[in-house]
């Protein structure tokens, strides 16, 4: 799957702001397609999305961005085939400084040259978390919409690649819209109900006449 910045934001609990400034900075950018101008559209991986959350719990640990690309710089020279640390890695940290746990027994990488290990960032259950979040986000959710004077079920689906929701009428074959938010969404399909009826009763009456 593909994340657009929306996505990321609620997947995440990051800021906007927080993960623009960091792709521009270059330290944590989208994988899928990156920002070509405004208005264009980021798209992260699932990948990325650890990074930013391993990025995110370390600094609730009070390690600062400094911290955290020094690190990083560290790990990229020492350990050339990990290519993205922060989502290969599990880390550790006291608050002052971040360990790395190695594939070797009970070898801990210190990256920057002091501290004592107190927390764990434990890299599965972040995964975990994520999936369940993506899980969560993919479900559709089915609404009743009134259309002159009849009801009508509708399915949404959120869309994490372009943003927003697209929502269709399964009765009505074909019959679908689109919204940036669930109320909007909503409300496009009443609109696309009422074309798609008036479309129906016209195709009626000319088959009448003929």
């Amino acid at each position: 799957m593909n994340f657009n910045t929306k996505a990321v934001v609620n997947i995440t609990n990051l800021s906007t702001r927080r993960i623009d400034y960091w792709d521009r900075t270059h330290f944590i950018k989208p994988s899928i397609r990156e920002a070509s101008g405004y208005g264009s559209v980021r798209l992260y991986s699932f990948k990325d999305l650890i990074q930013l959350r391993v990025a995110k719990t370390l600094m609730d640990k009070s390690i600062s961005l400094q911290k955290i690309r020094k690190a990083i710089s560290y790990l990229k020279k020492n350990m050339p085939e990990v290519q993205k640390p922060l989502s290969e890695l599990r880390f550790l940290t006291d608050g002052e400084t971040i360990f790395v746990l190695t594939k070797a027994s009970k070898k801990i990488i210190d990256t920057l040259k002091s501290g004592q290990v107190v927390f764990s960032i434990a890299l599965g259950e972040i995964v975990e978390s994520l999936k369940g979040v993506v899980v969560a986000m993919q479900k559709e959710k089915k609404y009743e919409v009134m259309v002159k004077g009849k009801k009508y079920s509708v399915i949404l689906h959120p869309d994490t690649e372009d943003g927003g929701y697209w929502i269709e009428c399964p009765s009505l074959p074909g019959c679908s819209s689109q919204g940036d938010t669930i109320e909007e969404a909503l409300e496009m399909i009443k609109d696309a109900i009422k074309g798609h009826l008036e479309v129906i009763a016209e195709e009626r009456k000319m088959k009448k006449a003929s």
